[in-house]
């Protein structure tokens, strides 16, 4: 199976960025425990803080991957452009939040790329990602 996570902006802080929300480990520690506990998953992953650059990376694996977990970060609750981008492709897509977007700010309760998702799962830390993986296999 192969299987791509995506991460949009700010992801890249995760480790140092607000803590209290997102915790001390950085994503590339928590890419390589997915990695060893899950080996005989495919498992790449990408991130970006350019929405232009996250439409491209969908519509380049989203015909040849078995799935796709996607962290949009702060486009969930704004782009139209990546909810158009999901739309057209073929692949499954995973929303995945860190954080329980319902306990925050009013406006993170809205997403926009959740209706073209196979699922949606928040809250549970950075284990949303390995729930992620498991719901595709």
């Amino acid at each position: 199976m192969k299987l791509i996570i995506i991460n949009g902006p700010n992801l890249n802080l995760i480790g140092t960025r607000e803590t209290s929300v997102y915790g001390t480990q950085s994503f590339d520690e928590y890419f390589k425990t997915l990695q060893n506990n899950f080996k005989s998953v495919d498992l790449a992953c990408y991130q970006s803080n350019v929405e232009g650059e996250l439409i491209n990376k969908l519509q380049e694996i989203g015909f040849s991957y078995d799935g796709i977990i996607f962290n949009a970060g702060g486009y969930t609750h704004t782009s139209v452009a990546l909810h158009d981008a999901v739309a057209a492709i073929k692949t499954p897509v995973v929303e995945v939040h860190i954080s329980n977007v319902f306990a925050r700010e009013d406006f993170r309760h809205n997403s926009l790329i959740a209706p073209k998702c196979k699922g949606s799962i928040s809250g549970f830390g950075m284990d949303s990602y390995r729930l992620a993986i498991e719901s595709f296999l």
